[in-house]
């Protein structure tokens, strides 16, 4: 159905525009605007589609279960378990909880008199902490808690999904943003959010299922042992050559990986993203980008993955320091390599034309110092409509990048702007901070992976009689992942901080204006939600929602103007 029908349908129906005063009912209904079409945008955003119905399905039947539960427990009482085994395992947790939460400031007295008040009793408290850990490893039920990890994992995702599903539906714009915002833009952005998120929706759901059945089923070991038997049988090599094994392992899964991911990855270029006005790639040119991002994965991929085992295999249990070493190597040679030799094997770069625009930026990086040896524009255009700008390079040798698309869509005031913004996480070095915070959070991995590597019950929980390293991180990955939550909540938090001082860096430049100015453009070209749920936007945001940033640099207490 077209807008134009569903606009006649909805005139038909009263709640879209006509001379007897249905029009008045559609603004109080959708908004502020009198717009026939755009009512019928809106009431398409306001209709819920089959997935909502499957959503609210299961919600319902999640209390509906819930409440049965706790009526089952209110008549049988103690006698649940025995009745009904299956909810054994809820009820012993449920019951239990009073007792934890009544022995809370027991357990808090046994740890205040353990507090190390000397050098001595801290080591002594960190060995009792190692022996205790290295006793609990020895009970963990690892599959249990991987499938429950990921399930957990799973559902807060879910959970944060539907709050920010939510907010999409909304179809009147907040007061903050109602004066520069027009309402076609909100609820062409709201469309497109929906769009985005019913599709993550049922691409997160099969990959929690996928998950699911691998670990369940032990489907890692048995890939395990047809690469190991396939080695013998087609390549002439002995299985027990584990890097080698490891390697191709890697690559069998990666194929498999993007095979599974390819009706999803089709959807969202070629329906998604082109039915908003983004996807500008023909299917030819995304066969050739995927065989490309395949060939260097096997290739750069495969072989990080040879060197950190062979890291591993050669210094035992003291390989944490020297993997990290490594993999912090690996990190500073990708950042010259890939936007030098990579990248320009998907995008052409072109040295910026001589003109205003040019000469604008150059002399911003002169007025700063910036030691900029060359200024590209990018043909971000050729995939999508999408748009972008961002500085890279080590030392005397630094670069600006800015995409076409961004020229076509702002000034040359707001470009120079947005640069600024740029080179504000330059001169307040963000990357320095970003890439020791990244490297922190890559030794707390391999701390931890150490502490799992050796543990022969892990890898025979999940149906493995031999202990490959690589195998053993496969697993460990599962283990960490409300760890990562974590790390990644934390990684967003510095993230955000960073834009706010890059934001406030352009400001001080004199550029308070057009950066305004060209954020609120960003936003609307690239239909980027405008009124994130807060939660959702914590956790998945690494850039502040639009109104903050705004809201930032209107401060006149935020990084005054200086020459």
């Amino acid at each position: 159905m077209t807008l134009a029908d569903t606009a006649a349908s909805a005139r038909g129906t009263g709640t879209g525009s006509s001379s007897d005063g249905r029009h008045t009912q559609s603004s109080a209904l959708f908004g502020d605007d009198p717009d026939s079409v755009v009512d019928a945008q809106a009431a398409m955003i306001k209709r819920k589609s089959f997935l909502d119905d499957i959503i609210d399905g299961i919600q319902v039947g999640i209390l509906v279960v819930l409440f049965i539960g706790i009526l089952l427990a209110a008549i049988f009482a103690d006698s649940l378990p025995t009745i009904f085994p299956a909810t054994k395992p809820f009820y012993d947790t449920f019951v239990s909880i009073p007792g934890v939460l009544r022995n809370i400031p027991e357990y808090a007295a046994r740890v205040a008199e353990h507090i190390p008040t000397s050098l001595d009793e801290a080591k002594g408290l960190l060995e009792l902490i190692s022996l205790w850990f290295n006793e609990l490893l020895q009970t963990i039920p690892y599959k249990k808690c991987v499938i429950v990890f990921s399930f957990a994992t799973y559902l807060w995702e879910a959970k944060l999904d539907l709050r920010q599903r939510d907010r999409l539906r909304e179809v009147r714009r907040p007061a903050a943003i109602e004066s520069f915002i027009p309402r076609q833009a909100y609820l062409e952005a709201n469309a497109y959010g929906l769009d985005k998120s019913s599709l993550a929706l049922v691409r997160n759901a099969f990959m929690q299922i996928q998950t699911y059945v691998i670990i369940d089923r032990d489907l890692v070991p048995v890939l395990w042992d047809f690469i190991g038997d396939a080695m013998e049988t087609y390549l002439g090599l002995s299985a027990d050559q584990e890097i080698v094994r490891s390697v191709l392992f890697f690559i069998a899964t990666t194929l498999i990986s993007t095979v599974l991911t390819l009706p999803f990855d089709l959807y969202s270029t070629f329906v998604v993203e082109k039915k908003h006005g983004f996807n500008k790639q023909t299917v030819g040119l995304y066969v050739s980008d995927t065989i490309k991002s395949l060939l260097l994965t096997f290739v750069f991929g495969g072989g990080i993955m040879a060197a950190l085992l062979w890291v591993i295999l050669k210094t035992g249990s003291a390989f944490v320091l020297y993997a990290w070493g490594l993999m912090a190597s690996v990190q500073l040679l990708a950042i010259v390599i890939y936007p030098t030799f990579i990248q320009p094997l998907f995008n052409k770069f072109d040295p910026l034309p001589e003109g205003e625009l040019r000469k604008e930026i150059e002399a911003l990086a002169s007025r700063l110092n910036f030691p900029l040896k060359k200024l590209y524009v990018v043909d971000g255009s050729k995939r999508s409509s999408h748009s972008n700008a961002y500085v890279f390079g080590f030392f005397k040798s630094k670069r600006i990048v800015i995409y076409d698309t961004l020229i076509n869509q702002c000034t040359t005031e707001e470009i120079v702007a947005i640069v600024g913004h740029e080179l504000g996480h330059w001169k307040k070095n963000h990357i320095l901070r970003t890439l020791i915070a990244v490297q922190l959070q890559v030794l707390i991995i391999f701390y931890s992976f150490g502490l799992f590597v050796g543990e022969r019950r892990m890898y025979n929980s999940f149906g493995m009689d031999e202990t490959p390293v690589f195998i053993g991180l496969v697993f460990f990955q599962y283990l960490y992942q409300p760890l990562d939550s974590l790390l990644s909540f934390g990684s967003n938090v510095l993230s955000r901080k960073h834009e706010f001082e890059a934001d406030a860096f352009s400001k001080k430049l004199g550029y308070a204006e057009q950066l305004r100015s060209g954020l609120i453009k960003l936003q609307i070209e690239n239909k980027s939600v405008m009124n994130p749920d807060p939660l959702y936007s914590a956790f998945h945001y690494s850039h502040p929602p639009l109104v903050e940033r705004l809201n930032a640099i209107n401060d006149p207490e935020v990084a005054p103007k200086t020459d």
